[in-house]
């Protein structure tokens, strides 16, 4: 008999079902127990071999037949063994195959090359070129062409590393995870096997037949169908594309819910918020904090502190210093501030049906802006003040309710209700209803005055001529500024330097309809005070000739008063209610960074009133 010392292998070669096997093979047994230790087999850089805990660990079992043949190296201090075709495993449970094996019995470290397959019970399929298994750790490094398939998913790999102890697999190669709804690669992952968590990591793109999704980072759930994201994040679908930074997305729901900046893109809006709740099913969205909606259809901006979206319906709410910003042109923009905004998107019904919309091929909806509650608005030539207001974008119409107050340059309009007519971006008419007061300031800085239950006011665009600059108004012969040729803040026009062209909304004409009170100065052709007219009538027309009075129509008896320049006097001068409240007048700035009119002698009181916003937004205007 060869002595452990002399010999360095020992080949068999087992006959296929012979007696002969079995007794080789109980041979072979008992010389590896009396053999000296072998070389160590094992991956280069792999986990400690003696890693196990509480014990010597359970050791790789080989099972018969165990292989076609086997070879035994004899190494000082190492049980080794090279095993050919038909190799099969057996370790706490879990079954591996391969072609080939290196095993180290002493270190439970074990070599598979070949079809490798892991078999773990009825639920897990490892399958790759290449393996590294450390029994006492339970670590299996696979290599080559990898596929993990379970009951819900396969991955695609070059390299897996799977922790058997720990249920966790981990590829550090590009990786691709196909389930039955989604394809997903990343450049790294994790997956849970007893969770079904997965961790992606790097270069993320989740496939959906309704959705694309890209992330840096992502974190997701085969059972859930959660994702979690973790930095810069996509989702492209045919209604539109969030993009987001971190939050929660279900892939089946598809509710989004995000924790940071997010912008949600619709075919008609873009929402963006410092959190944004989203359901693609019923295209309602929730965004809070710095909030930004973009109607792109009408080049509509509202912002706010919170937001709420009903795309089905077609309605949005923004509360919390909501401020809008509508472009009306090129030149110029509308911008409003409520406690409340609402946007409505209004398509033509189905009269047989008020619950379906009819679209109507190449016409836009109708979109209404309301306003409710300390209501502000700034327009190159429109201001206003009021508890609550329509804007039609579709008809250019402003309805103003709850004692309105508008000015328009050098004039002021006050009523409990009033409608303003745009026409090319600029103020048309304007319609007052109950307790009218028009007031227009004329060059000499007197007040011309109008009250009536009923007032229609006509406008008209005027283009004036001034200096581009302060740098270009002529000096006089002492070589100082001409103080008299002041530049003008209205919307440019053209220029051709050293003049100006710009357009100014004047007032053109006045129809009072019941209780006729007017009050106005005339002038003579050098500027010059006549006196003051005081006029009572039913009905009255006023016609205005650059902010002075022209020619004045009264009917149904008139009750006039001429009053001389010298006995003018404060009360004479007024109609009862006036009130110059130029200090009142916002400017854009005010409306962005709006501060409420508190006076000291109101009082809150609590009442519940029938809102005229609902009459326009249900067409009867």
């Amino acid at each position: 008999m060869t002595s452990p010392q002399s010999a360095s292998i020992i080949m068999t070669h087992f006959p296929a079902n012979s007696f002969y096997r079995f007794l080789c093979l109980l041979g072979l047994f008992a010389f590896i127990a009396s053999a000296p230790a072998l070389a160590q087999v094992g991956r280069p850089g792999g986990p400690p071999v003696n890693s196990g805990a509480g014990g010597p660990a359970e050791k790789v079992e080989l099972l018969p037949p165990g292989a076609d043949s086997l070879v035994v190296l004899n190494e000082p201090g190492q049980i080794i063994r090279k095993l050919y075709n038909n190799v099969k495993f057996r370790h706490k449970g879990v079954l591996m195959y391969c072609d080939r094996a290196i095993q180290n019995v002493t270190s439970n470290v074990l070599e598979a090359y070949g079809n490798v397959r892991i078999v773990q019970g009825d639920t897990i399929t490892v399958r790759s070129d290449t393996m590294y298994y450390y029994g006492n750790s339970r670590l299996a490094n696979l290599r080559g062409r990898v596929t993990m398939k379970d009951r819900k998913m396969t991955l695609t790999t070059g390299q897996l590393d799977y922790d058997m102890a720990m249920g966790v697999a981990h590829y550090p190669n590009k990786g691709r995870i196909v389930d039955r709804e989604n394809i997903l690669t990343s450049q790294e992952g994790f997956y849970d096997t007893r969770t079904k968590q997965f961790t992606f990591r790097q270069n993320v793109r989740l496939v959906n037949p309704q959705y694309v999704l890209t992330a840096d980072n992502l974190l997701y759930n085969s059972l859930t169908k959660i994702a979690d994201f973790q930095g810069p994040t996509k989702i492209v679908n045919k209604d539109g594309t969030l993009v987001a930074t971190q939050g929660q997305y279900n892939t089946v729901t598809r509710v989004s819910n995000f924790q940071q900046r997010a912008t949600v893109e619709t075919p008609k809006y873009t929402i963006t918020g410092d959190s944004l709740f989203y359901d693609n099913t019923t295209d309602l969205g929730i965004a809070k904090g710095n909030v930004i909606m973009v109607a792109k259809e009408d080049k509509t901006i509202i912002t706010g502190n919170h937001s709420r979206y009903n795309g089905k319906l077609g309605i949005s709410r923004v509360t919390g210093n909501a401020v809008v910003r509508n472009v009306v042109s090129e030149r110029d923009t509308l911008f409003m501030r409520a406690d409340t905004l609402f946007s409505y998107d209004t398509p033509r019904k189905n009269p047989a049906d008020t619950a379906k919309v009819v679209t109507t091929p190449g016409k836009k909806p109708v979109r209404k802006l309301v306003g409710n509650r300390n209501v502000v608005v700034y327009k190159s030539d429109l201001q206003s003040r009021c508890d609550s207001l329509v804007y039609d974008v579709a008809d250019s119409t402003i309805y103003f309710f709850k004692k309105p107050i508008v000015w328009s340059q050098q004039y002021q309009l006050e009523a409990d209700s009033m409608t303003a007519k745009m026409k090319h971006n600029h103020i048309d008419r304007m319609f007052l209803k109950t307790r009218s007061f028009v007031i227009a300031r004329d060059t000499i800085q007197n007040f011309n005055q109008i009250k009536g239950r009923q007032i229609t006011a006509f406008f008209k665009t005027r283009i004036d001529t001034v200096w581009a600059s302060s740098s270009t108004i002529p000096k006089n012969s002492s070589g100082a500024k001409n103080p008299q040729v002041r530049p003008t803040t209205a919307p440019v026009v053209s220029t051709t330097a050293p003049f100006t062209r710009r357009e100014n909304t004047v007032l053109d004409r006045v129809i009072v309809e019941g209780n006729g009170q007017s009050i106005y100065f005339a002038v003579d052709d050098k500027n010059k005070l006549v006196g003051m007219n005081r006029v009572e009538s039913s009905r009255m027309n006023i016609d205005f000739e650059d902010s002075k009075v022209g020619q004045i129509r009264f009917y149904g008896q008139p009750d006039a008063q001429f009053v001389p320049p010298q006995e003018i006097t404060g009360p004479k001068k007024e109609l009862d209610g006036f009130r110059w409240r130029t200090e009142d007048k916002p400017t854009k700035d005010a409306v962005l960074n709006y501060k409420p009119l508190v006076k000291k002698s109101e009082k809150t009181t609590a009442s519940v009133k029938p809102s005229p916003v609902g009459a326009v937004l249900n067409g009867k205007k």
